[in-house]
């Protein structure tokens, strides 16, 4: 059970620091500045997000039930764990080891997996012309 609830809570780490990674890696095509920016980017955030949880799961040991403070001490060093040594060590330097290997996908694969946007693209709103009239604001039907 613990490491069901401890993989929902640490996916949240894996997405804001490989999303970054790759967000940087689209613009440059530069792995080892993806995996540096990446990483120098969302280590404040993993790691102010996981103290708090190390804290939230060490108060469990303050509420009585053994139970319950076996839970708190197993999921704070899990936490723990998977900020500081996982995200913040391992996962940068094999992807910086990896190198080009990180961003392979077969194009038989490639083809048939759906290209999303995340970002809105980059169209300009038309800007207003100088001789079209200011809209009236509609009346307010409070009373």
């Amino acid at each position: 059970m613990m490491i069901s609830i401890l993989f929902g809570l640490a996916m949240d780490y894996q997405v804001f620091l490989v999303s970054r990674m790759h967000e940087e890696w689209v613009q440059t095509k530069d792995n080892a500045r993806a995996v540096r920016v990446g990483q120098v980017e969302t280590a404040r955030v993993i790691t102010a997000a996981s103290a708090i949880m190390v804290c939230v799961f060490i108060a469990f040991v303050f509420g009585g039930q053994r139970t319950i403070a076996e839970f708190g001490i197993g999921l704070s060093a899990a936490v723990a764990l998977d900020a500081f040594v996982l995200r913040t060590i391992l996962v940068p330097a094999s992807m910086h080891l990896f190198g080009k290997a990180n961003r392979w996908l077969p194009a038989w694969l490639d083809r048939r997996m759906p290209h999303l946007p995340v970002d809105p693209p980059d169209e300009p709103l038309p800007a207003p012309s100088p001789d079209s009239p200011t809209p009236e604001p509609e009346p307010s039907t409070r009373p």
